[in-house]
C-alpha cells in the first residue's frame, strides 16, 4: 500500500459515531413530504426527509463494509469530501474535450447547480452530521446524483427526475427512491393524461442502475477523466429508449417536456439523498 494512502488512513473517521442512531421506517411521515414536495417541486428539502422516513437498514452495514475495504480507504484518501472536486470546474475543464467532466460542467453550468447546493438543502433539515463512514457514503451517494443525470442521459425534467430515481434504485435499493420515482410518475400521468410510456420509461431505468456498478463506490476523480461514451460503455448504462420515445409522444401531444408540472408537480427538486 502506498505511503500517502497509509498516512490517510489515521484520518478516516470511525465506523459507527457512537451518537448515531438507528432510523426506523415511518411510511406515513413519507408520504406527508410527498405530498409536501407535490406542492412544491423545487422543496428538495422534502426528498431528504422522505429518504430519512424510508431509510433503507441494509444501508449502515455496506456503508462499513466499503469504508473498511482496502479500495474505500484509498478513495476517503483521495476523495475525502466531493463537492469540493465536483465544483471545481476550472479543474475539471482541463480534462480532455468529450470527457465526462467536460459534459458534467456543461449540465451543471447550463441548470444553474453546484454540488454545494445540494449539500445546502440536504442542511435545511437541521439534523446533526456524524464523522463517521455512513456519513461520508452517504455523503457520496448524494453528491453523485447530478453526475448520474450526466452519464445515464436523463434530463432534470419531470420524467427525468424519476428516471435519475429509478437508476439510482437499481444500484442502491432504498425503497424511498423507488417510491418517489412511481409515485411521481403516477403524477405525471394523473396530472397530464399523457400516453407517453412513463413506467416503461421509469422501469427501463431501474434496469439500467442494477445492470452497472454503483458509481458512488468508484474514484470519481479517474471517471471524470474518462470519455463520456467509453464510461457509459464501461458502466454497463444502456440508451435510455423508453424515455427518449416519451419525450417524443409528449411533443406530438403538443407538450414541453421540461414544463408538464411546472405548477403542480415533482421534477427537478427532487434529487438524491440518504439519511446519513
Amino acid at each position: 500500500m502506498r505511503m500517502e494512502t497509509i498516512a490517510a488512513i489515521s484520518d478516516m473517521p470511525v465506523a459507527v459515531h457512537p451518537d448515531r442512531p438507528r432510523l426506523r421506517k415511518r411510511p406515513l411521515k413519507a408520504l406527508h413530504h410527498f405530498r409536501e414536495l407535490l406542492k412544491d417541486k423545487e422543496d428538495t428539502e422534502q426528498v431528504f426527509w422522505i429518504f430519512e422516513a424510508l431509510a433503507r437498514k441494509s444501508f449502515r452495514d455496506e456503508a462499513v463494509r466499503f469504508g473498511t475495504s482496502e479500495q474505500g480507504r484509498a478513495i476517503h484518501a483521495s476523495e475525502p469530501y466531493l463537492p469540493t472536486i465536483l465544483d471545481d470546474h476550472d479543474r475539471l475543464r482541463a480534462m480532455p474535450e468529450g470527457s465526462v467532466a467536460h459534459a458534467y460542467c456543461d449540465f451543471m453550468e447550463a441548470e444553474g447547480l453546484t454540488a454545494a447546493g445540494l449539500v445546502a438543502e440536504g442542511e435545511k433539515m437541521g439534523k446533526p452530521r456524524y464523522n463517521d463512514l455512513i456519513q461520508w457514503y452517504g455523503n457520496r451517494n448524494r453528491d453523485t446524483h447530478d453526475l448520474l443525470h450526466v452519464l445515464t442521459g436523463y434530463g432534470r425534467d419531470s420524467l427525468g427526475e424519476q428516471c435519475v430515481l429509478a437508476f439510482t434504485y437499481g444500484q442502491d435499493p432504498s425503497f424511498a427512491h423507488l417510491f418517489i420515482a412511481y409515485a411521481g410518475g403516477f403524477n405525471l400521468k394523473k396530472e397530464t393524461g399523457t400516453r407517453a410510456p412513463i413506467f416503461r420509461a421509469i422501469g427501463e431505468a431501474k434496469r439500467h442502475g442494477k445492470a452497472g456498478p454503483r458509481v458512488w463506490e468508484m474514484n470519481i476523480t479517474e471517471l471524470l477523466a474518462e470519455p463520456l461514451d467509453a464510461a457509459r460503455e464501461r458502466l454497463n448504462i444502456g440508451v435510455p429508449r423508453a424515455y427518449h420515445e416519451a419525450h417524443r409522444i409528449l411533443r406530438e401531444e403538443g407538450r414541453d417536456p421540461y414544463d408538464l408540472l411546472a405548477k403542480s408537480g415533482p421534477s427537478d427538486g427532487m434529487e438524491s439523498a440518504q439519511p446519513a
